[in-house]
């Protein structure tokens, strides 16, 4: 009993974990020159938590820099240097995230890539917008005469994030619930 007890009680506290895909940079090819990574890049969805894998040699390294180092192949103000294979980069905000190796030549012959990364939750391939905020209804008074009550609130939207969310929690709360009785 006070084993299912303790077992609920770290259910509880314990946060769930959503883990993100993983994308091999260039597939099997790797961080190399020689592939072409707007192509491998494109049709893929990127979402905040997936990680990007890249495997390569010695014989470069792995630069997260800004749009204008991007376009130049400049690693001079790069954000982040990896130099151990297999760098393994969780892709935390949404956005464009750019990356070049630094090696003189690789990025102005294709080592770079560009990866538009989208919310969890943000459909497949739509890019994160910013909405504005929506502006309240006007409020309308009714006559005193009017004995109509007025229309119920709209249901709140769950987004799927929390429905996952739930679901995660949810389910071993459930079974642990049910040990603690049946223990």
């Amino acid at each position: 009993m006070a084993l299912a007890i303790a077992f609920l009680i770290l259910m509880v506290a314990a946060p769930a974990a959503v883990y993100g895909a993983e994308h091999t940079v260039g597939d099997t090819q790797g961080w190399n020159q020689g592939v072409n990574y707007d192509t491998w890049a494109s049709g893929k969805t990127f979402t905040v938590g997936d990680t990007l894998v890249f495997n390569y040699d010695s014989s470069h390294k792995v630069d997260e820099v800004n749009l204008a180092d991007y376009n130049g192949c400049s690693s001079s103000n790069s954000i982040k240097t990896y130099e151990d294979s297999p760098t393994k980069i969780t892709l935390s905000k949404a956005g464009p995230s750019y990356y070049i190796c630094p090696i003189p030549g690789h990025c102005a012959n294709g080592m770079k890539l560009l990866v538009n990364v989208v919310a969890a939750g943000t459909p497949s391939g739509t890019p994160p917008t910013t909405t504005p905020a929506t502006p309240a209804p006007p409020t309308t008074t009714t006559p005193a005469n009017n004995d109509s009550p007025p229309p119920p609130p709209p249901p709140p939207k769950i987004s799927p994030a929390s429905s996952l969310h739930m679901n995660l929690v949810g389910v071993p709360l459930v079974l642990a619930t049910l040990m603690a009785v049946m223990g």
